[in-house]
């Protein structure tokens, strides 16, 4: 799973590593910040994916997230509690959305690049999370039902913190130069530095005492 982030190119990295053949899969799911589906691409052919599909879903017809509606991202730091760049269910409609191409595939391994340390407190990040929907993939799947797949989540990241990811990710040769991660780029794509997503970012380059290539506005 490859949104165009670090974390999610940080993970197909590792996998690449693992000796894993790999079909990025990215969602186009009209967020606001739709230039990571670029980044995506760029990244998938870097590290080189077997194949990079690109699916489109309107989550904007639920609304419900800054990131899926005309809701203002916040630019004052991250706080406690879920934000409102929570966009409802996502990762368990991506992963069943995973889940069904992984089945068509043959394939027994799904990679996400989820984290449980520095983020911004969504419930479908957490080990938990993670774990129950494992199990219900091994329910729920023809491959699961037979025997002949079990169905594992892999999440190499979700420990880690934004400095060890980005220290890992550099490690891998992944080209940080390429991913996106902010919630409301300008209309150039250039990341704000301010939402929560660009600010975890900047720390984690600066806790790892690398620089991040992207530009940020002076």
């Amino acid at each position: 799973m490859l949104s165009g982030g670090l974390d999610s190119a940080t993970s197909l990295a590792y996998a690449r590593r693992e000796g894993f053949e790999c079909f990025a899969l990215s969602f186009d799911y009209q967020q606001r910040h739709r230039v990571e589906l670029e980044a995506a691409g760029k990244v998938a052919a870097s590290l080189g994916a077997k194949q990079h599909l690109t699916l489109p879903i309107d989550l904007r017809l639920f609304g419900g997230s800054a990131l899926t509606s005309e809701i203002e991202v916040p630019k004052t730091g991250v706080s406690d509690g879920i934000p409102v760049t929570y966009v409802p269910a996502r990762n368990t409609i991506f992963l069943a959305l995973a889940l069904a191409w992984a089945e068509v595939l043959g394939a027994a391994d799904i990679f996400i690049g989820v984290n449980a340390i520095d983020y911004s407190g969504y419930p479908d990040c957490r080990p938990e999370f993670i774990a129950a929907f494992e199990h219900m993939a091994n329910l729920a799947t023809k491959a699961g039902v037979e025997g002949r797949t079990r169905m594992q989540i892999h999440t190499p990241l979700i420990k880690l913190s934004k400095s060890e990811i980005i220290k890992l990710g550099r490690e891998l040769g992944v080209d940080f130069g390429l991913t996106h991660s902010c919630y409301d780029p300008d209309g150039r794509g250039r990341p704000c530095g301010l939402c929560d997503s660009c600010r975890l970012r900047l720390k984690g380059f600066a806790d790892a005492g690398l620089h991040d290539p992207l530009q940020y506005p002076q």
